[in-house]
């Protein structure tokens, strides 16, 4: 029997690869004569530079940007096997792991640091750059990665706007002038893990703010800011993006890639797939289980899970997913190619108790997942 393993990183717990370890072993204890393939994946999050220098060959490059809050920090992206195309992981600069939770700031925290990865990037002569757009714990709309790229923010009365979310509702006008021309002469895809728009009640403020710390009652402010980006931008560029799907990726930095590039759009997910010749690998297994560190109803708007499911259903494999947790909504996943959805908790615990014993509490999972499947009625 051929069992393929393609978890997607626990995030703060575990990484993909040894997610898909800990799987393999539990289901060892009950099929050890299977066949199992172990395919670590990541969806434009956290881990894709690690996932695809794996996949190609390639080599990490590391180099001191600035985080969230602007402290020097060294962050890593990927030069793959073909030494002509970058990846550009912003969890790297500016991911919600580079802060502690106290530390949660989305009013003044900047993208300057992804910014500064890809004029590093571009440095290197690529031809291709792939942004992965996911984790990141800002919420400016990408405005601190283009003012990285040359762009310049100002109020109402001409004065250079602060970094930050928040600042943006002040937003009079943009200089792009002295935008890098190096990013016309590369092609560009943006890698997302979620379709949402930039705006509205689906959008990245209402959606994802809340996680990187935006307090319920700022919740619309951060919206109107972002709402105000789209709105200078678009007058600018001619151009409409604040409503299209992934717009609202990475705290909005999905827009201003649509403002100002000519990248192409492509879930994260996919393109791993692609990249790993997925469909390859997994042709004729029995059973494909992927995972990820909360399932939830956002779920089904591009994460790895679903990504890896509708492949499967294509080759016609059942796919199951283990989860760190099930939150709600998680329910909308059985509609979108996944036949089951199991945590990975066996009793109420706390976070801190079930992030320390992740590898434990996966390995176990995967056995009562192998046990329940072994039974014949």
């Amino acid at each position: 029997m051929k069992i393929i393993i393609a978890p997607d990183s626990f995030k703060g717990s575990l990484s993909a690869p040894a997610a898909a370890r800990a799987i393999a072993l539990g289901l060892s204890r009950v099929w050890p004569e299977a066949e199992c393939r172990l395919y670590p994946l990541a969806d434009g999050g956290e881990g894709t530079v690690e996932t695809l220098i794996g996949l190609t060959g390639g080599q990490l490059v590391v180099e001191e940007v600035l985080d969230p809050l602007g402290r020097p920090v060294e962050a890593a992206w990927g030069l793959l096997g073909d030494g002509l195309t970058a990846v550009v992981e912003v969890a790297s600069a500016c991911g919600l792991t580079r802060l502690e939770p106290g530390e949660l700031d989305p009013a003044r925290a900047s993208s300057y640091g992804v910014g500064q990865q890809i004029r590093q990037a571009l440095g290197r002569g690529v031809k291709k750059l792939v942004v992965g757009l996911g984790g990141s714990a800002t919420n400016d709309a990408g405005a601190g990665m283009l003012s990285a790229l040359g762009l310049k923010f100002f109020d109402q009365e001409g004065r250079l706007l602060p970094p930050g979310g928040l600042a943006l509702a002040r937003l009079g006008a943009i200089d792009a002038s002295e935008l890098m021309p190096e990013l016309g002469a590369v092609s560009i895809v943006a890698a997302t893990d979620v379709q949402n728009p930039l705006t509205g009640a689906c959008g990245a403020s209402a959606v994802f703010g809340p996680q990187k710390g935006v307090a319920q009652e700022l919740v619309e402010s951060f919206d109107l800011a972002l709402g105000r980006f789209a709105a200078v931008s678009a007058a600018l560029t001619g151009r409409e993006a604040a409503d299209k799907p992934g717009a609202g990726a990475a705290g909005g930095l999905g827009a201003a890639f649509m403002f100002f590039t000519e990248a192409r759009f492509q879930p994260g997910i996919e393109f791993v797939l692609a990249e790993g010749r997925f469909r390859e690998k997994a042709a004729g297994a029995s059973l494909i289980i992927t995972g990820e560190g909360s399932s939830d109803g956002q779920t089904i708007w591009g994460k790895a899970p679903v990504g890896v499911a509708a492949l499967g259903r294509e080759l016609g494999i059942p796919t199951v997913c283990l989860s760190g947790s099930l939150g709600p909504g998680y329910q909308k996943m059985y509609a979108s190619d996944i036949a089951a959805v199991m945590s990975m908790l066996p009793s109420p615990m706390g976070l801190g108790e079930a992030m320390a014993r992740a590898e434990e509490l996966l390995e176990d999972a995967a056995e009562r997942l192998g046990r329940l499947l072994a039974v014949r009625l």
